[in-house]
């Protein structure tokens, strides 16, 4: 039975089903009770003690980790960022510019001007010097070229004499001579070739035919007859063999580990299997269980703290301290305001009026000791005054004046 009504999207599962739908037996009706009421009674200090801890640490969390952890983010900016910040962009970045300007100034500058007011000058000659050389280079071989090349002629007209009034007939000669001995040696060659053929043929490869066809046929067929005689009977022995093995290691092995399987093992794991499934939905329904029992009596814990601390602090607040608190504000801590206000304001008006009379003190001594300052005198000015101000009609500037 489920210690815990299913929710209303999934219909309430019968006891006598399985979730495939399969009818259950007894056993699992049996087993299913003790093992949901033992699992609760473990899992409830556990789940009242895991409760207790993420409250625990929610508490923790909020009232000292997280202050902490803002005032070490406070001090970090405070000791370390801002100064970083504050030593990047006031000594840093412009140390690195003075630094940068400088460099310009003695490398990149004096660098520019040596490449193009010394180097490229420098270049610009070698290479026209270097042109003037190979032009003249170009010339020497052009003129030592024509006249390698005639007397390249000269020698190609008398070697071509040569050969064609020399070298040819001798050639020509020595040609129909090799030709002649060439017909002789061929003549021979033919001869020792027909001699050798007819000696091979008649002394090795007849002798050889009658041995293939009258010794080495025969003995060859009968070792393949012995042979396949052989294989066939090493086959049937096999055969025999294999048959043997496999039906004593199906008598003696297959079956005795297929009747274990089928009448204990499986029986050992369908109940085991019904055991762990059990024992799963069991510590399911214990923790949500142990939670709602935590969930109460933690609610119950609450209400006890509130009813024995918190209410009789907020009573105590609300009924003593609030009136206290008001008339120590009305009888004592106002009027004590108001004559500070007053003595205040007294004291700022007696230094003003302190200030004034040094001032005019300090005045009158001047005027004692260096006489009166002379006034510098009035000057024309150029503008026009109030009453003789420009208009559309007439011109009251101080050179057009009328």
């Amino acid at each position: 039975m489920d210690l815990e009504k299913p929710p209303a999207a999934t219909p309430a599962r019968t006891p006598d089903r399985t979730p495939d739908g399969a009818p259950e037996g007894c056993l699992v009706v049996a087993v299913r009770l003790p093992v949901r009421i033992v699992v609760l009674v473990l899992v409830l200090p556990v789940r009242m003690a895991w409760d207790a801890l993420v409250v625990g640490g929610r508490f923790l969390r909020d009232t000292v980790l997280r202050p902490v952890g803002r005032g070490l983010w406070w001090l970090v900016q405070t000791l370390v960022l801002r100064p970083s910040a504050g030593l990047w962009r006031y000594v840093v970045v412009p140390v690195a510019g003075a630094l940068a300007r400088l460099a310009h100034v003695l490398l990149v500058v004096p660098v520019v001007w040596t490449y193009r007011y010394v180097l490229t000058p420098v270049g610009h000659g070698v290479g026209r010097l270097v042109l003037l050389i190979g032009t003249g280079l170009a010339w020497t071989a052009r003129v030592t070229g024509a006249g390698l090349g005639w007397a390249a002629r000269c020698a190609g007209a008398g070697l071509g004499w040569l050969y064609a009034r020399v070298l040819t007939p001798a050639g020509h000669a020595a040609g129909r001579l090799l030709r002649a001995v060439g017909g002789v040696l061929a003549a021979v060659g033919t001869g020792a070739y027909t001699v050798v053929a007819w000696l091979v043929r008649h002394l090795v490869v007849a002798p050889a035919r009658w041995i293939r066809a009258w010794i080495l046929a025969p003995a060859g067929r009968a070792v393949a007859w012995c042979a396949r005689g052989l294989w066939r009977l090493v086959e049937l022995l096999v055969t025999g063999i294999g048959l043997v093995l496999y039906w004593t290691a199906r008598i003696l092995v297959v079956l005795p580990l297929l009747a274990l399987w089928r009448w204990v093992l499986a029986p050992a794991g369908r109940f085991l299997a019904v055991v762990a499934r059990e024992v799963g939905e069991a510590l399911g329904h214990a923790w949500r269980i142990a939670g709602r029992i935590s969930l109460t009596v933690g609610r119950f814990l609450g209400t006890l703290f509130r009813w024995i601390f918190v209410e009789p602090v907020r009573w105590a607040y609300r009924t003593v301290l609030t009136p206290v608190g008001h008339a120590v504000r009305d009888a004592v801590l106002r009027p004590a305001a108001r004559a500070a206000r007053s003595v205040g304001r007294t004291a700022r008006q007696t230094l003003a009026a302190a200030r004034e009379t040094v001032r005019q003190t300090r005045a009158d001594v001047r005027r004692m000791l260096f006489g009166e300052s002379r006034r510098p005198p009035a000057v024309a000015r150029r503008e026009p005054s109030a009453d003789g101000t420009r208009t559309l009609g007439r011109s009251t500037t101080a050179l057009t004046k009328d």
